[in-house]
């Protein structure tokens, strides 16, 4: 897709989005489910670009193509999840068909609930719409089944207990996207253990080619950007695989790097850390105490005592 020349449309409540789609106000100002094949859009005048200031949660039937990476045979392709928090910036493309189901919810709808602040850990929100949820028949009936309690809800007359029942179906649906992205993970396995090994053969070329002396150590937003994912989806990713975060992976490539030189040069502590990457030589000692419970000096004392 080009990138837009025009800034984006920042929207600020459910019912301005609502009126720029053409759909009558919702029932519920701060949370609304959306049926997109009724929407109105006006495509001439539809924006390139929107912020959204709330959570916007897509369900679709069907999710054609091919994304990202080309997980190719490892997804289903009944129907497709993608999880947006708010002020991220959305794309649109006006040629798309717009079939399923949209759960809106404003940040101000879970403040006072456990969820208002716990939301946060649900890592799918700052994963790339390439990095959607694609759903097996069964998850799929399993999530518009929550979609419907949700929607049967707000046709309801609002009481004491709306809001109550509405924030449980929603921690109950995002639960089901942990449980479905785990599952995705599994079913990517060979997939991912390509992108394992590009990442691997990626830090051991920046190690190598001494890139931490003009650019600092590698970061997460550098491999991510490098392998076309998002940052939150590559950790995720590789906790799935290895047990660790990508801040982990990459301290342990550094601190392997780090032996080497130790082992095999004649290099000062502070010269292997500036090597590395580090600003400090502090830095890289306290790094390299913390992950092998001893100092540069100490460690590499043991090869080369008397």
């Amino acid at each position: 897709m080009k990138k837009s020349n025009q800034p984006p449309v920042t929207i600020h409540s459910i019912t301005e989005l609502h009126r720029l789609v053409g759909l009558p106000g919702p029932a519920h100002p701060l949370i609304s489910l959306v049926d997109n094949t009724k929407l109105n859009i006006e495509r001439e005048r539809f924006p390139e670009t929107l912020i959204l200031d709330f959570y916007k949660i897509s369900y679709k039937h069907t999710l054609n193509g091919r994304i990202g990476y080309g997980q190719g045979y490892y997804d289903f392709d009944e129907g497709g999840m993608i999880f947006t928090a708010p002020h991220q910036l959305l794309a649109i493309d006006k040629d798309t068909e717009y079939y399923g189901l949209s759960l809106l919810i404003h940040p101000d709808f879970l403040r006072g609930y456990q969820l208002g602040t716990s939301i946060s850990k649900y890592g799918f929100f700052s994963y790339d719409t390439n990095e959607a949820l694609h759903l097996s028949e069964k998850e799929k009936e399993t999530i518009v089944s929550v979609l419907e309690n949700i929607g049967q809800e707000l046709t309801n007359n609002i009481d004491d207990f709306s809001q109550d029942l509405l924030v449980s179906y929603l921690e109950v649906l995002l639960n089901y996207g942990n449980r479905f992205y785990k599952r995705q993970f599994v079913t990517r396995k060979a997939v991912n253990h390509d992108l394992l090994t590009k990442l691997e053969t990626m830090l051991t070329h920046y190690l190598d080619t001494r890139q931490g002396l003009q650019s600092g150590l590698p970061t997460v937003e550098y491999l991510a950007d490098q392998l076309n994912l998002s940052p939150r989806y590559l950790s995720d990713m590789l906790r799935s695989l290895t047990g660790q975060s990508a801040q982990q992976h990459i301290h342990q490539k550094v601190i392997d790097k780090s032996k080497e030189y130790l082992t095999n040069t004649n290099l000062s502590v502070a010269e292997i850390a500036y090597e590395l990457g580090f600003e400090y030589p502090q830095s890289f000692n306290k790094l390299f105490k913390n992950k092998t419970a001893l100092t540069p000096v100490a460690f590499k004392a043991q090869f080369f005592t008397n």
